[in-house]
């Protein structure tokens, strides 16, 4: 059974490219961009193992990067602003939904892992041989708007760092254009290979984790109250909002695209069952590592934030923007001051996560348009798709307006009615047969996917009516907006019945009918 499952899997992939030179370029890396995996000169890659082998921490660094990369979705300015209202506002009350929602974003981010190293595909290139022609351009086009939402506040966020750590002095649109340039960073990295772009990665990471970990030392939270927090569930009708935001910012749509493309990046050859079934193993510890680094900054933040403000007047009114302020009003009598330490961790969080956005941006315009374009043309595309609309907002919005906040939510919304357009092609894939061969996932695992799905969906879905029923006004906007919510539900249950035998007696009873 195995073995023909296998087989129709391998025709499957080898009947979608009767071009092999073409196929070739538009997989998610070429044959020499690849990272060699064999650790000695007996570990030959062509043959398959017989039996798994014992573990080796010197192939657990060779599969190392592809999830610290994936690692930064969950670090960028949008979850640092969700951090920071959560502590400010719930104080350590919601540090066990963080948790948990870190846990339900590595159960997605295993997933992509899983569908990427099963097939030697990404997401988006699987998505566009799966479903209609329709489908597949709607999907990719609600990928790119997911992606421009959240690069819009990756770059806010970069622009308001650069301001902090300028005085002052390089305005918002200033540090727009500077943030635009990461993505010549981005170009000349990628020439150097695979490895040097995720050792910069990397200290981005580490500049994270030691910023927010001194900004933690200063501010010293209360290690009983930190601990109650992780430990022991509450919920209270004042921080519904806020619980809401921890967990719509977890999962980020292109992310679940991006990683499996990266996991790509390591020689492995899928025709052997234990050389994949190694992979997937080293990519589940790296990718669990990745996140728990993660899991201390977001903590470290909420805490920081929880410690000074919860409890005061200031609490409801402090963002992204002017968070640096507040600490530094509070915090400010130190050795080194902690709005620059604040703006240094801001950069290094915006600068990271807009660049692994250019990674992600050209690998889902390539999966889903099976573009022949060489890959510093659909970064440059992909750039100025979230620039243009940065800059205009840079230029008419001030980060102590009003109307930023407002933005932020409607971008917030924008990412989130985008998940079930990733969530969902994703589980199907990984569930089925014909794709996955004998690596598709078990029962268990589906319902409990599928069950996390619909958690994020009904999550995202009470923000998305919070904000409709307080920002939307007058009967043509509201009658457009229900139309455009009819057609979302109408695509998201597509999606979910598309491959079950009751789609396949509707569709049979319309074809006669007709």
């Amino acid at each position: 059974m195995a073995s023909s499952s296998n087989e129709a899997r391998e025709k499957l992939l080898s009947s979608t490219s009767p071009d092999p030179d073409l196929y070739e370029q538009e997989r998610a890396y070429d044959s020499d961009e690849k990272v060699v995996i064999s650790v000695s000169d007996d570990d030959d890659e062509e043959e398959d193992y017989a039996s798994p082998p014992p573990f080796s921490w010197r192939k657990l660094w060779r599969f190392t990067g592809p999830g610290f990369l994936m690692c930064i979705a969950f670090l960028d300015p949008g979850n640092l602003e969700g951090d920071l209202q959560a502590g400010a506002i719930a104080g350590y009350s919601l540090l066990w939904l963080l948790t948990w929602s870190t846990v339900i974003g590595l159960l997605v981010q295993l997933l992509s892992a899983r569908l990427g190293v099963a097939t030697g595909r990404h997401l988006a290139e699987l998505c566009r041989e799966e479903y209609p022609r329709w489908a597949s351009v709607a999907l990719w086009l609600m990928a790119e708007l997911a992606l421009i939402g959240a690069d819009i506040q990756e770059v806010i966020g970069s622009a308001i760092a650069i301001k902090i750590l300028s005085g002052g002095t390089i305005p918002l649109w200033g540090g727009v254009l500077i943030t635009a340039l990461d993505c010549f960073i981005f170009l000349f990295l990628e020439n150097y290979g695979v490895r040097k772009l995720e050792a910069f990665f990397g200290v981005l990471i580490a500049t994270m984790a030691i910023s927010f970990s001194v900004m933690f030392g200063e501010a010293k939270p209360d290690g009983k109250e930190l601990l109650i927090g992780i430990l022991v569930p509450k919920l209270s009708s004042n921080t519904i909002c806020q619980a809401v935001g921890v967990v719509g910012c977890i999962i980020m749509p292109h992310n679940v695209f991006l990683h499996s493309a990266l996991v790509q990046s390591r020689k492995i050859n899928t025709a052997k069952k234990n050389r994949v079934h190694e992979a997937m193993k080293y990519y589940s510890i790296e990718s669990t590592l990745a996140l728990a680094i993660s899991l201390f900054i977001n903590i470290c933040v909420t805490t920081v934030f929880a410690k000074g403000f919860y409890g005061s007047q200031e609490a409801g009114t402090i963002g992204l923007e002017n968070a640096g302020q507040f600490l530094q009003e509070k915090y400010g009598r130190k050795l080194f001051p902690i709005l620059y330490i604040w703006g240094i961790g801001l950069l290094a969080s915006g600068q990271s996560s807009t660049i692994t956005g250019t990674y992600a941006g050209q690998f889902i315009m390539g999966g889903f348009l099976n573009l022949k374009l060489k890959k510093w043309v659909r970064s440059m595309i992909t750039r100025s798709f979230a620039i243009v609309p940065t800059i205009i907002v840079a230029l008419f919005f001030d980060t102590e307006d009003p109307t930023m906040d407002v933005l932020n939510e409607s971008l917030n919304v924008l990412q989130s009615v985008q998940i079930p357009f990733a969530l969902i092609p994703l589980i199907t894939l990984v569930s089925k047969e014909q794709v996955m061969g004998c690596f598709k996932i078990g029962s268990l695992t589906q319902v409990v996917s599928w069950v996390v799905a619909a958690f994020l969906i009904l999550i995202n879905g009470y923000l998305l009516f919070s904000f409709f029923s307080e920002e939307v006004r007058g009967a043509l906007l509201s009658s457009t907006v229900s139309i455009g919510l009819i057609i979302y539900v109408v695509f998201v249950l597509y999606l979910i019945l598309r491959n079950t035998a009751l789609y396949s007696k509707l569709t049979s009873r319309f074809s006669k009918n007709s």
